[in-house]
């Protein structure tokens, strides 16, 4: 696999994935050879997963299941075995609980979470993808489930993923942090938007900071990504550099200010201690979190120090 370094670290969704073996996709035989030993993640139609009593994923394989793959997707492999995930209503299992991905993240290996996140992702896509967007008949799957067809105009439908930039925008020693009306009280995080027709990665960071907050970019640089099956995102993170100007917020945010590398330390802390007082700040599963950090890390208040666990 390749191995691209990042001076991102610390969150969910990217360690450890699955070899895709798109090559394996038009196979149908070689599927079903691969089912009754295969590894099958079991989602609800909200996109929690089927759990233990321990909140582990229950350790079904497709022989546990039953059946062929039928309408399951075809992750991919982990050595020699293959990854499936289904709906639960379309087999016949039972669990005693469920977990939604952000507390799985918490609680799974990284490679159980990575992969549970690229099955939430299809799952979803697959739930809106059920009808022609051009003629508006059924579509049926094909391609271990990664091409929607549909009957009637012969459209193919591929999986979407909606782009979309996080940014750490920083000038003279500040961090710009906002907060929206419907978050935790007291939670601030990076400011992000989704990027629009005809734009760059880098056109999209200017545009959307100004928006939210009316500070001007003036330079922006990439730093990593994220997938965030929230339903369906693909977090591309850059860190900025912005004139000194007045955060000021029309409605997109609640909120908006600069903080320096102590107020920024300080609420990191508060994943240890919360003294009740001052900002709190994303979780760490999300890139916000690592864009934060790694920031951090760079302003000479911190002294480079590295970021506790929590």
């Amino acid at each position: 696999m390749l191995n691209s370094p990042s001076p991102l670290s610390g969150f969910a969704f990217v360690g450890e994935p699955l070899e895709r073996a798109d090559a394996m996709r038009e196979d149908a035989d070689a599927l079903a050879r691969l089912w009754p030993d295969a590894r099958i993640l079991v989602l609800d139609q909200d996109g929690t997963a089927f759990t233990g009593d321990d909140d582990q994923p229950l350790a079904l394989t497709g022989a546990d299941v039953g059946g062929g793959p039928g309408v399951a997707i075809f992750l991919g492999l982990r050595g020699e075995q293959a990854w499936f995930s289904v709906e639960a209503a379309s087999v016949t299992v039972t669990a005693p609980r469920r977990l939604d991905l952000r507390q799985a993240a918490l609680l799974w290996t990284v490679a159980d979470a990575t992969a549970f996140s690229y099955a939430r992702g299809m799952s979803y896509w697959q739930s809106r993808t059920r009808f022609c967007g051009v003629c508006g008949s059924a579509v049926t799957f094909a391609r271990g489930g990664f091409v929607g067809r549909c009957p009637q105009c012969a459209t193919e439908h591929y999986p979407r993923v909606d782009p979309a930039v996080i940014v750490a925008v920083e000038n003279q020693g500040r961090l710009l942090l906002g907060r929206q009306s419907n978050w935790a009280p007291r939670r601030y995080s990076v400011l992000a938007g989704f990027v629009e027709p005809g734009e760059t990665f880098e056109q999209t960071v200017a545009r959307e900071v100004h928006e939210e907050s009316k500070v001007r970019v003036t330079a922006c640089q990439y730093l990593g990504s994220q997938p965030w099956p929230f339903p369906g995102a693909l977090m591309v993170g850059f860190g900025a550099q912005a004139h000194d100007d007045v955060p000021t917020v029309d409605g997109e945010l609640e909120d908006a200010r600069w903080f320096s590398a102590e107020e920024v330390g300080a609420a990191l802390a508060r994943d240890v201690e919360d003294d009740g007082e001052g900002i709190r700040l994303s979780p760490p599963i999300s890139i916000s979190r690592g864009l934060i950090e790694h920031w951090y890390r760079q302003q000479p208040a911190s002294g480079g120090a590295s970021i506790a666990a929590t």
